[in-house]
């Protein structure tokens, strides 16, 4: 008796799958990847998202990881299709992010005969994923149903780490593509819809000569200080506890989800100042997650300053190759016992003067861009971070977006801030948010640069009908601003053509082309109603703000010179340092 093993083959996958804790699948749409699409879109277990582009469809499954921290299921034809999922797949490979890439292909006989659509997709992500298995082409054997679903159970489990990060399951299809109508081959699950290989994670405790070292240190250095970027895997309360007990300042990236209140907000601008960053380098740091996103912190922390990252998966975040020493542990155990533990005989005028100069330098900045009427970018990523609703989620672009809002954006709480710095790309970034709104339960707000925005126009296609509550924030400078605060900007010659790459597209008419509602502001003081406004609204909307790339540098320096100002004013009333 023929017995249909393609068809048994996709349903135990997406069973296993299921089993596991998978939700959503993302999927691009081809024929060879029939089997498995079908067995997705069957399964009312999962959410199904199509895409036409597969770019988008890839990142719009990392934005939904990302939210969910559960890996999401990405499914694509043969050939090219397979191609254009890479950049995802680097991304989360470096952002840790969980997903499972399936690529369709022609069967062996097929391959590298010329036949449409064949490429060699052995291995087509290099060690950019967690594991690889080219899967072979189902068939009927005995014992087969086992094997397909330890294959799922791993590749589950592979994507959920430690690192968690992509997998790449190739497979190989022979046509039909479609059900035969015959029986299938017999492939159970489980009892009680156990997983055929059941997860158990672990965690990275810290070891008692971990806390016993990492406890003297602190003890025996009161200016220290705790830096936390994005990936920080720690709770807020629990960094503040370690930070009290400790007598530290926390300077807190915002895409960490740290920056809350009492941590300093505008340690960038303070930096800025020779005397300020001169007077106030710590002895000793204590480092969770990645590097900060401007320059100048972390340059400012040399080699000459004992620092500790903490990473559960021993990542080597360490690009200014300044880091003395590394512990692999969970932060959130380790700072947290460390907290209870340690006793300090706190340095008051160490904390005090960071949070006086914080004050100072918050007061300085808003007093000065709040005079602004017309539209500037640092003052718009501060007024969107404060005028996302509470429980909402911001997503942040790469290049001035993540940067600007570092060094503006003031502490609060009760907002989830979501940005791509595995690799600091701006592709994908529209279907990124889009993935993100689909998982998070608020309204969801993206800010993010012109070309950014063009550069993933497909991720569009279809929005008004994916049900998100997701606002984008567009700055419209006509180019790529971050180009004109370095050296290439003193090239005026080529600077437009290479780096400038001013555009023409009427950004308000695209988006309106695929059924957003979008408001024009050109009032600085209209950014923050705008967003209160969209949010409460619902749905897709697009707020539209021009600036002008050459008076944003200007601005910005503007605002550097004014939190010199106010330093140099405490220094001669004889503030603390």
């Amino acid at each position: 008796m023929t017995r249909d093993a393609l068809t048994a083959f996709a349903r135990a996958l997406v069973d296993e799958w299921v089993r596991h804790g998978v939700t959503d699948a993302c999927v691009a749409p081809g024929s060879r990847s029939a089997p498995l699409a079908l067995a997705l879109a069957e399964d009312d277990r999962i959410r199904l998202h199509v895409h036409l582009d597969e770019r988008s469809a890839s990142f719009m499954a990392l934005g939904i990881a990302k939210a969910s921290g559960m890996p999401v299921v990405l499914l694509c034809t043969s050939g090219t299709a397979a191609a254009n999922f890479h950049p995802a797949v680097l991304e989360a490979s470096h952002a840790r992010v969980p997903m499972i890439v399936c690529t369709a292909d022609r069967p062996p006989e097929l391959r590298d005969t010329g036949a449409g659509q064949t490429i060699d997709q052995v291995a087509l992500y290099g060690n950019a994923v967690r594991w690889f298995h080219d899967a072979g082409v189902p068939t009927d054997q005995p014992g087969v149903g086992a094997t397909w679903r330890a294959l799922a159970s791993r590749a589950a489990a592979g994507s959920l780490g430690s690192p968690a990060g992509p997998v790449h399951l190739n497979l190989p299809f022979r046509e039909p593509l479609v059900p035969t109508g015959e029986p299938l081959v017999e492939a159970p699950g489980r009892s009680d819809d156990r997983p055929w290989t059941a997860r158990a994670p672990g965690v990275r405790a810290p070891s008692v000569g971990m806390l016993d070292a990492l406890s003297h240190l602190v003890s025996d250095t009161p200016r220290g200080l705790i830096v936390a970027g994005w990936g920080a895997e720690v709770s807020a309360s629990t960094v503040m506890r370690f930070a009290g007990a400790a007598g530290w300042p926390v300077l807190a990236d915002p895409i960490s989800g740290l920056r809350v209140p009492g941590t300093i907000s505008t340690y960038d601008p303070l930096l800025r100042d020779a005397d300020f960053a001169a007077a106030h380098r710590p002895d000793v740091v204590v480092r969770v997650g990645g590097p900060l996103s401007n320059k100048v912190t972390m340059q400012w922390l040399d080699a000459d300053i004992g620092q500790v990252l903490i990473d559960p998966d021993a990542a080597w975040l360490d690009p200014n190759h300044a880091v003395s020493g590394r512990m692999e542990a969970d932060a959130e155990l380790l700072l947290s016992t460390l907290a209870d533990g340690i006793d300090v005989m706190v340095d008051d005028a160490w904390v005090g003067g960071w949070r006086d100069a914080d004050a100072a330098a918050r007061s300085a900045i808003d007093q000065l861009v709040d005079g602004w009427d017309e539209p500037f970018e640092g003052r718009i990523a501060r007024d969107v971070y404060a005028a996302v609703p509470t429980d909402g989620a911001l997503v942040v672009a790469s290049s001035m977006p993540v940067r600007d809002v570092e060094s503006f954006a003031a502490a609060r709480e009760g907002l989830r801030v979501f940005a791509n710095r595995g690799v600091n790309g701006i592709d994908g970034f529209v279907s990124t948010a889009v993935g993100i709104a689909t998982h998070n339960e608020g309204p969801t707000v993206a800010l993010l640069g012109d070309l950014c925005f063009l550069h993933d126009a497909n991720g569009l296609l279809d929005i008004t009908g994916r049900e998100v509550d997701l606002t984008f924030v567009v700055v419209d400078n006509h180019g790529g601003g971050i180009f004109s605060f370095l050296p290439q900007a003193e090239l005026p010659e080529h600077f437009d053509t290479l780096f400038g790459t001013p555009q023409g597209v009427d950004l308000a008419a695209l988006a309106r082309l695929h059924g957003v509602d979008v408001v024009e502001v050109d009032r600085a003081t209209d950014v923050a109603r705008a967003v209160s406004e969209a949010t409460a609204a619902g749905g897709v909307r697009m707020i539209h703000v021009r600036t002008d790339r050459a008076a944003n540098v200007t601005r910005h320096r503007d605002v550097w010179s004014a939190v010199s100002g106010s330093l140099t004013g405490r220094r001669r009333q004889g503030a603390r340092p």
